[in-house]
């Protein structure tokens, strides 16, 4: 490479995304969510879904303290509907892992979240 193509590679802007938290919590939201659909496939070992489960209710725990936080700018409203789902999602996370449920109530739930999270715009 000689020395032109090397200064114009190095003052070359660079265009790297822009990540909002908005748009790092649908992306989250849609891997754990592909994780959880993989365990209604059918072709994935019950380790695969405890994983997918136990990421999904570490995502949901999280949210939960984020939304219990007195410093959260989000209406109470939303807050509170966003607590509510997470201790349904714990409840059925137990109900998956003790075979009385599958993930789709959870997929269902996270789907919801994740239009909402679109719907007001994402930027990446």
């Amino acid at each position: 490479m000689n020395v032109s193509e090397q200064a114009r590679r190095a003052y070359a802007p660079t265009h790297l995304p822009i990540h909002t938290p908005r748009s790092v919590e649908a992306s989250l939201l849609s891997q754990v969510t592909a994780a959880l659909k993989k365990t209604l496939e059918g072709a994935t070992h019950f380790a695969d879904t405890v994983s997918a489960v136990h990421r999904n209710r570490e995502m949901w725990i999280v949210l939960a303290s984020d939304v219990a936080d007195p410093e959260n700018a989000l209406p109470d409203m939303l807050r509170a509907q966003i607590f509510y789902l997470a201790e349904f999602t714990e409840q059925h996370s137990h109900r998956i892992l003790r075979g009385e449920a599958d993930a789709t109530a959870l997929i269902d739930v996270n789907s919801a979240v994740l239009r909402g999270l679109h719907s007001q715009g994402t930027a990446t």
